[in-house]
């Protein structure tokens, strides 16, 4: 986790594995997505807002809307760095991602995701992040 002018970011690694490419030996679009919920747990965690934090704070946060780039294929046995950024945290929890070779540096993919605060209890839409949110990342930025 790095922190620099008030952003939150966060790095995970992951390695392209064999049952993730095609026949083409590249690897099948729609996993990119499970790419980007490792580091999307990496950049929650660095805020202490992880997946246990936020069921017992009381919401529940799915994603409502995701959006990606391919840029090149990542292949099998590749290694990737998913960098990610906590772009929004407001209203909405807006992350933006970027995968890149580990070697190289070369972007593959990027793209964001938005995720709402459901009330867990009576499964309502808030239409502000809960003030958990708001002491997590200044708790972050106190340090």
């Amino acid at each position: 986790m790095e922190r620099s002018d008030r952003m939150i970011t966060a790095s995970a690694r992951v390695e392209v594995p064999f049952h993730d490419v095609d026949a083409m030996n590249v690897c099948w679009h729609g996993h990119y997505l499970k790419y980007f919920e490792v580091g999307r747990a990496a950049l929650l965690r660095a805020f202490d807002y992880d997946y246990p934090e936020m069921q017992a704070s009381g919401f529940l946060w799915p994603i409502v809307e995701a959006h990606l780039k391919y840029v090149r294929p990542a292949t099998y046995g590749q290694v990737l760095q998913v960098r990610t950024e906590l772009l929004e945290y407001t209203n909405r929890l807006k992350i933006g991602y970027s995968i890149v070779d580990e070697a190289s540096g070369e972007r593959l993919t990027k793209g964001y995701t938005v995720q709402v605060a459901i009330c867990a209890a009576t499964r309502e839409l808030q239409f502000e992040s809960p003030p958990v949110v708001f002491e997590k990342v200044e708790r972050l930025w106190s340090r």
